[in-house]
C-alpha cells in the first residue's frame, strides 16, 4: 500500500480561495448582540446601583417627592402667593378655598382657574365669626403679581407662580392662622428650614460617626477606650431631656440664624453615636483582611487605607443610616419647636407652624392648622423608603 498525496490549488478548492484583504474587512460577520457580552457583567458600581435602584418603584416615588420638597424650599418666595409674616385681620381663621380649574359662564366653559369669594360674617348674638361663600369669584393667574419679596435675598420683585388677577384680593388655599396670616405660604417658608435643618445635621453627625468610628476601629488600644467610653456617655444621656435643657439655655434674643445653627448642633451631637459604633465595628473586622494588609504592604497611606479601601465596603449601611436619620433630625426640629424650645417666631418651620394649633380652638374651629403634620409624614415616609431603596440598590450584586 503506498500512500498517495493530493496536491490541490486554490482552483480546485473553492473552500480555499483567495480573498483579497479588502473583502476581508467587509466580508467578515458582524457580532452577534446575542453573544455580547453581558452588560451587567461590565457595568460600574454606580451604574449597578442605579439600575437596582429603579426597580424599586416606591424608592423612586419617594424620591421625587422629596426632590419636589427641596425644590420648593429654593423657590419659596416665587411659589408662596403672599407675604408669610403679613397679618389680615379681615381673615383671622379664614377657612381653605379650592382651587377650580373649569369656568362655566354664560359665554360658555373655559379653562380658567378661580376660587370662591368668602364673605365674613358676624354672629349678632354670638359675635362668633363666620365665613359663608359669596357668588363672586376670584381668578388666577400664572406669573402674577402679588406682594414684594427679594429673591434669595438678591433683587426685589413681585412676581409669584400663581396670584390673583387683582393684586388687591387675597386667596388662602390652606386656609389663614389666628392673625389672618396665609397658611400655604408659612408652610412653603417653613419647609426650607425643616428640611435644611435634616440635611445640616445629617452632614455634622456623619463627619463626627466616621471620623471617630474609623479612628476607634482602625488604631484601637487607647484610642479605642476614649472614644468609647465617650460615646457610651452620651448614649446614656436620656435624649430629649437632654434636648430640652441645652434647647431652653438658648438666649431668646438670639436671632433666627444663631437658634437655626444652634439647633442643628444640639440635634447632631446626639445622633452621630450609632454610626461611631458601627463604624467601628467593622473597621475592627476588616483592619486585618488581606486586601488592608496588601494595600498596607503597597506602602499606602494610612488615610488612602482608610477612605479609599475601608469606607466603600461601608456604603450600604451608611446610605440607609443617612437616609433614615434625616427624618429623625426633622422629628426633633419640629418637636423641640412644637414645645416652644426650638425655632421661636418669627422663624418660620413645620413645628412652630404646629405650636399655633396646640390650643382648643385651633382643633375645634380651624382645623387645618394641623397641615404643617401632614407635610411632616409625607417627608419622613418618603426617607424612610428612599432608604431602603437605596440600602438595597448599594449591594446590587445580592440580588
Amino acid at each position: 500500500m503506498s500512500d498517495t498525496t493530493t496536491n490541490t490549488t486554490p482552483e480546485d478548492d473553492p473552500h480555499s480561495a483567495a480573498v483579497p484583504a479588502e473583502s476581508h474587512l467587509h466580508d467578515a460577520p458582524a457580532i452577534d448582540p446575542d453573544k455580547a457580552p453581558d452588560k451587567v457583567a461590565i457595568a460600574s458600581q454606580w451604574q449597578l446601583t442605579w439600575w437596582a435602584f429603579k426597580r424599586h418603584r416606591l424608592a423612586v416615588f419617594a424620591l421625587w417627592i422629596i426632590g419636589l420638597l427641596y425644590l420648593v424650599s429654593i423657590f419659596a418666595e416665587f411659589v408662596a402667593p403672599d407675604d408669610p409674616t403679613k397679618q389680615n385681620r379681615r381673615a383671622v381663621y379664614h377657612p381653605p378655598q379650592m382651587i377650580h380649574l373649569i369656568d362655566r359662564t354664560d359665554e360658555g366653559i373655559r379653562i380658567r382657574p378661580y376660587v370662591w369669594k368668602m364673605d365674613r360674617q358676624r354672629d349678632p348674638a354670638s359675635l362668633a365669626v363666620s365665613y359663608v361663600k359669596s357668588e363672586e369669584k376670584i381668578y388666577l393667574t400664572l406669573f402674577g403679581r402679588g406682594a414684594d419679596y427679594k429673591f434669595w435675598g438678591l433683587w426685589e420683585t413681585d412676581r409669584h407662580l400663581f396670584a390673583t388677577q387683582d393684586p388687591r384680593e387675597k386667596f388662602f388655599i390652606f386656609g389663614a392662622d389666628r392673625l389672618g396670616r396665609d397658611m400655604f405660604s408659612r408652610i412653603l417658608y417653613g419647609t426650607r428650614i425643616s428640611m435644611s435643618i435634616g440635611l445640616v445635621g445629617v452632614a455634622i453627625s456623619l463627619v463626627l460617626g466616621i471620623t471617630l468610628g474609623g479612628l476607634s476601629g482602625y488604631y484601637g488600644g487607647r484610642v479605642d477606650a476614649v472614644i468609647q467610653r465617650m460615646i457610651e456617655f452620651v448614649l446614656s444621656l436620656p435624649t430629649i431631656p437632654i434636648w430640652l435643657a441645652l434647647a431652653a439655655s438658648l438666649p431668646p434674643d438670639w436671632p433666627i440664624y444663631q437658634q437655626y445653627f444652634v439647633i442643628t448642633l444640639i440635634v447632631s451631637l446626639v445622633g452621630w453615636t450609632e454610626l461611631g459604633r458601627v463604624v467601628r465595628g467593622r473597621f475592627l473586622a476588616m483592619k486585618n483582611d488581606d486586601f488592608v494588609i496588601a494595600a498596607r504592604l503597597d506602602g499606602a497611606s494610612e488615610g488612602r487605607i482608610i477612605f479609599r479601601h475601608m469606607l466603600p465596603s461601608l456604603s450600604s449601611h451608611i446610605i440607609a443610616s443617612l437616609t433614615l436619620a434625616i427624618p429623625l433630625m426633622i422629628l426633633a426640629e419640629t418637636g423641640l419647636s412644637f414645645l416652644g424650645l426650638g425655632l421661636q417666631p418669627p422663624a418660620i418651620s413645620w413645628g412652630v407652624l404646629l405650636k399655633e394649633a396646640q390650643n382648643i380652638i385651633s382643633i375645634s374651629q380651624a382645623p387645618w392648622l394641623f397641615i404643617p403634620g401632614g407635610f411632616v409624614v409625607v417627608a419622613v415616609l418618603a426617607f424612610n423608603f428612599l432608604g431602603d431603596g437605596m440600602r438595597d440598590a448599594a449591594d446590587p450584586y445580592g440580588h
